[in-house]
């Protein structure tokens, strides 16, 4: 042997490395996206969070703003490095319309601040652990935002899209959890969404939502086939449709000034017409003749002048039974408020001592009286009566 390669050798090594780059090429494009299915993915983020944001707007009685997303890549150890720790991950999974998952993230501190704005607080009540109480109360809040977004991916893609109730975890985002414990997508590369987040003057923060990749791209496919059914309808109805030539008219022998009798009704020809380039009929009317017209007379319609009036007989309800009703009071309070409610608490009312209670007939009020003692047993001493 000379060290010199034969021709079939080099070609031999030149096939090699072309199936290796081919693999290495097939690899990445499974954890990627291209620009359109990128474009895509963002612009329906985009309306269905818009949607949510209106949602938790009316939940936490705060102006609301999730700004345009940006959509990237990412690993289980970019998050582990670059997002607050710790942090509420809540699992989004599709049950009708779609097949799949995404995972929303949110900062600890958000989510009590969420909580307490939903419990009537000022957004200020956030000492302490995050409770069970909080996940439960992120749980419902995204159940409704999402549920709102898929009102909107419904919308676009002409379909039913639905979830299951979300679930709410907290995270820590250290080395020692497995991103398979949470969800088999984390493990691998997989598509981020980031939103800012605005409530009130209370958070400015950073939302993240999840996807897999192969669920993107899933999306993307039913929105672009959406996309060219409608793209194609518009095109069928911009078509142009046949142009039918209309007939000559045709000389009708009956005068259009002959008077009828009145009384009669006028005798109408037979439409005639001709056939037309597709072998259908040009049909034309004939001419209207005309007709005298007068307007109808009735006779006049004669009220009674003695009309029987029958007695009523208030006897046959005596005997129905009403709920009687007396309130001492009413006052309002948040969900917060009653949650602490416990044996002892006073709850202050809005009358006064002394001040006359209500009297409610099957909840109308309909007088109002005193408290007085019975033997052992309280009553009400009818004071007015309410016309």
């Amino acid at each position: 042997m000379d060290g010199m390669l034969s021709q079939e050798e080099i070609n031999a090594l030149l096939s090699g490395m072309s199936s290796n780059e081919e693999g290495a090429e097939t690899n990445t494009d499974l954890e990627s996206l291209s620009d359109a299915e990128k474009d895509a993915i963002g612009e329906i983020s985009n309306i269905s969070m818009g949607t949510a944001a209106t949602t938790l707007s009316s939940l936490v009685n705060q102006k609301v703003i999730i700004t345009t997303p940006v959509v990237s890549y990412a690993t289980w150890d970019d998050l582990a490095d670059n997002y607050t720790r710790p942090c509420v991950f809540i699992q989004i999974y599709y049950k009708d319309g779609l097949d799949g998952n995404n995972i929303l993230i949110l900062k600890e501190s958000d989510v009590k601040i969420i909580t307490d704005l939903m419990m009537g607080g000022d957004g200020t009540n956030v000492d302490g652990e995050l409770s069970e109480l909080h996940l439960s109360a992120i749980s419902e809040a995204m159940n409704q935002m999402m549920g709102s977004a898929s009102t909107s991916i419904s919308s676009m893609l002409e379909k039913r899209v639905d979830i299951s109730p979300p679930i709410a975890k907290l995270v820590d985002l250290n080395d020692t959890i497995d991103a398979s414990d949470i969800s088999p997508f984390l493990k691998s590369r997989f598509t981020k969404v980031s939103f800012k987040m605005q409530i009130g003057d209370l958070v400015d923060s950073e939302l993240l939502q999840l996807y897999p990749f192969d669920f993107a791209r899933d999306l993307y496919r039913k929105f672009i086939k959406e996309n060219q059914s409608e793209n194609n309808s518009q095109k069928a109805a911009e078509v142009p449709q046949p142009q039918i030539k209309q007939a000559e008219p045709v000389n009708n022998t009956a005068s259009s000034n002959t008077q009828m009798p009145q009384g009669q009704i006028p005798y109408m020809q037979p439409m005639q017409g001709t056939q037309n380039m597709y072998g259908g009929m040009n049909f034309m009317m004939p001419p209207v003749q005309d007709v005298n017209v007068q307007p109808a007379q009735f006779q006049p319609f004669m009220v009674p002048q003695n009309p029987v009036i029958q007695p009523e007989n208030i006897d046959l309800i005596m005997d129905v039974p009403l709920e009687v009703t007396v309130e001492l009071g009413r006052t309002s309070k948040s969900i917060k408020e009653i949650l602490e409610f416990s044996p002892g608490t006073i709850i202050e009312l809005n009358k006064l001592a002394g001040e006359p209670i209500d009297v409610l007939v099957n909840g109308k009020f309909v007088a109002k009286g005193e408290v007085v003692v019975i033997e052992e047993s309280f009553g009400i001493r009818v004071t007015e009566i309410i016309k």
